[in-house]
């Protein structure tokens, strides 16, 4: 029998609207019904956990309060069963991950085609539900996602968001294997892994742009073309840089774009890399008041045949296979591991640009 505390550590969100998190001792939930407790060990931390802590995404309908546990990539051992969680299949001592979404209702018209990040019915993990920066958290028992034995907990926590979410707009691209595609934000926490899946998962030819101090990652991930996106001046109207790419693709520009960072820049710049028919695909969310794709004109849609699509993370199914794709080796999260104490300042890091990769939380205390 596991012996479950009463009390646990976690991190809030002390002061909503500012780069500021604190440690406090909160009670350990109990598993309802159809949910189990689970003893998390690690817990990634995403750029979209800083848009919630500092109050700058406009999309959410409510501002963050005082005290909420951020996090939404937890790993961890099932410690207790609630009430009828048993006929999942799910036993103690599974191992098993906590996502963006952590529970969707599956009856709605998005859940029932698929589309879990749509379900009218969900709830965020970590806004307005408790996320995944606290030692003990609760899940729906037929939401959890099972962790594969091969695959270490700090490894596999950044999959649960990051992995799943570029895997589900990679999907959504329309890419086959031998096309170009641009990985914006490619030294980041998604488009590093999106990289990886990319041209070693999916078979395309991956040419990723950042910041020059990330070229080294975005290569080492697979990229066979890097864009140090400072090289390229601002006031030609991206031109230098689309020839660049053309220069790249045999002419004609990228197949697909798939936005990762959370940049208005990097929407506007990313649309006249394509080529006929080519699609942008929309993940990262730009903070504060929402602009329109700058370079969204009428005119290069008649004469592009382009699509822009947008992608909400993945459902449970894309999930799993994220997780197999981690556990053969296909994907690995670059990633230092912090304690709990350390989130502000790794918030910090990331305001100002510098985090390469992932984080993940030590949660052990």
């Amino acid at each position: 029998m596991v012996e479950i505390p009463k009390k646990q550590k976690a991190v809030v969100f002390d002061q909503p609207g500012t780069v500021s998190t604190k440690v406090v001792e909160i009670d350990v939930p109990e598993p309802g019904s159809g949910e189990v407790l689970i003893n998390l060990t690690h817990s990634g931390v995403c750029h979209s956990d800083y848009g919630i802590m500092t109050n700058t995404w406009s999309m959410l309908p409510f501002p963050t309060q005082p005290g909420q546990v951020g996090g939404h990539e937890g790993v961890g051992k099932i410690v207790k069963l609630g009430a009828g969680a048993e006929s999942s299949g799910l036993k103690v001592g599974d191992r098993v991950g906590i996502k963006w979404v952590s529970s969707a209702c599956g009856n709605c018209q998005p859940c029932q085609v698929g589309c879990d990040g749509l379900c009218f019915n969900q709830k965020v993990s970590g806004y307005y539900t408790p996320g995944t920066f606290q030692q003990y958290a609760l899940g729906p028992a037929n939401y959890v996602t099972p962790i594969p034995d091969d695959l270490d907990s700090a490894q596999a926590a950044p999959m649960l968001c990051a992995g799943v979410t570029v895997y589900a707009a990679l999907k959504r691209s329309n890419s086959k294997p031998g096309q170009f595609v641009i990985i914006s934000g490619a030294g980041g926490g998604l488009g590093h892994i999106a990289v990886q899946l990319a041209s070693k998962g999916m078979g395309l030819r991956v040419i990723g742009i950042d910041h020059g101090s990330k070229a080294e990652l975005v290569k080492a991930s697979g990229a066979e073309h890097f864009i140090d996106i400072t090289q390229f001046p601002t006031d030609d109207e991206g031109a230098a840089l689309q020839k660049h790419v053309q220069s790249l693709t045999d002419g004609l520009g990228a197949h697909a774009a798939v936005v990762c960072t959370a940049a208005n820049a990097a929407y506007a710049q990313a649309l006249p890399l394509l080529r006929f028919n080519g699609t942008l695909v929309c993940v990262g969310i730009p903070e504060h008041e929402p602009k329109a794709i700058a370079t969204a004109f009428p005119s290069s849609f008649i004469n592009k045949h382009y699509t822009i699509t947008g992608s909400a993370v993945g459902n449970r199914t894309e999930a799993i296979e994220t997780m197999k794709f981690a556990a053969r080796g296909i994907i690995k999260a670059h990633y230092r591991v912090e304690k709990m104490d350390a989130l502000t300042s790794v918030f910090q890091e990331m305001a100002e640009g510098k985090l390469q990769g992932r984080v993940v939380l030590d949660l052990s205390g």
